[in-house]
């Protein structure tokens, strides 16, 4: 396959994770970049060795790129989204697919309107490890699964001064609900049942004063009746921990953190065990994480999005399943921990 030359939109530190990714890739290829800073797009050129442009349209007006990466902050998403599609462009946007519910579902209509697909990098889903638990549900080796357990944690607000877009409240929705539970929020939507509500609590614990509540624990429930608990806390160390609780064993799976923007690393210190029921009770059996790079992995994705013009699982229906989840967390929040459907969220999103 030749590869499938793009953009990159959003110079920061996650455009730098990605394109080192994209190195890897025998699939896509970063060939120009853009950010409205003149200092931005010196250094980033300079580091990567890929060219740059002053202007948005100029990127664009370009003939010899197929699709473009998004990595600006949330709330720019769609606006830049739209502009990629009506240049019919293939859109790459990271997760959230978009700063709230509304947004999400404007970037899913770009699809139909301008006959684009929208790939949304919802990484977690394509670890190996997690690629691994969903092929043991398939087949079976679970049992019947009714409880997940989830944690997503980082020291992030320790670290937020009125500079950063994650001090308030309305950029970054629930602190760390909108920025690391919705890892977990995918994961658990891919790894099981459709998703129909959530119930959640928050605290602000946080010595910085930030606008944002920085620990939440959600609920949800599944289609099938099963159950799952996700938690984060963003004044801690961070930790990546998803168990699958299932009727003929478990799987545990954790990562270390600090492996997080170099995937090829994860394996090297992830814990991964399987504990099985009946005559092998309580025993655990270590397994092998398979090798991946997850954001190697989701850009080849986009680039098969690109040549083919189909979705993916990176779906932006996927996506704002995600953010759906988030918008029905904080609405429990918000009624002291009632229950709230995400078809009303979803709903609600779509009348506004």
């Amino acid at each position: 396959m030749k590869k499938v030359r793009v953009g990159i939109v959003g110079l920061g530190r996650w455009a730098r994770v990605l394109t080192r990714a994209c190195t890897l890739s025998e699939k896509v290829e970063i060939v120009v970049g853009f950010s409205r800073s003149p200092e931005t797009r010196d250094n980033f050129s300079a580091e990567t060795g890929i060219s740059v442009v002053s202007t948005l349209k100029e990127l664009l007006a370009r003939d010899d790129i197929e699709g473009v990466i998004l990595t600006v902050p949330n709330e720019q998403h769609y606006p830049v989204a739209l502009q990629v599609a009506k240049a019919g462009k293939h859109v790459y946007t990271e997760k959230p697919i978009a700063h709230n519910l509304e947004d999400g579902l404007a970037i899913e209509k770009l699809q139909k309107e301008y006959g684009v697909t929208v790939t949304v990098g919802h990484s977690a889903r394509l670890l190996g490890g997690v690629q691994e638990i969903k092929k043991r549900i398939l087949n079976g080796e679970l049992g019947k699964v009714g409880f997940f357990e989830a944690n997503f944690s980082n020291e992030r607000a320790l670290e937020l001064t009125p500079d950063t877009w994650r001090w308030y409240k309305d950029r970054a929705p629930g602190g760390p609900l909108s920025q690391l539970a919705i890892h977990m929020f995918d994961v658990v939507n891919y790894l099981g049942e459709t998703i129909v509500e959530a119930s959640s609590i928050a605290s602000k614990l946080s010595p910085v004063g930030a606008e944002v509540d920085d620990q939440s624990m959600t609920l949800l429930k599944f289609s099938d009746g099963a159950i799952a608990y996700i938690g984060t806390c963003w004044t801690s160390p961070g930790i990546f921990a998803l168990r699958v609780f299932g009727s003929k064993a478990l799987i545990h799976y954790e990562i270390d953190f600090g492996t997080w923007d170099t995937p090829e690393k994860i394996k090297n210190s992830s814990t991964f065990y399987i504990q099985r029921g009946k005559d092998g009770f309580g025993k655990r059996e270590v397994l092998s994480e398979p090798e991946t790079n997850m954001f190697t992995a989701e850009l080849d994705i986009f680039a098969e999005s690109c040549k083919s013009g189909q979705t993916s699982v990176l779906s932006a229906a996927n996506g704002n399943e995600a953010v759906a989840c988030v918008y029905a967390a904080l609405s429990s929040i918000d009624k002291n921990g009632v229950s709230v459907k995400l078809s009303e969220v979803m709903q609600s999103a779509r009348n506004k």
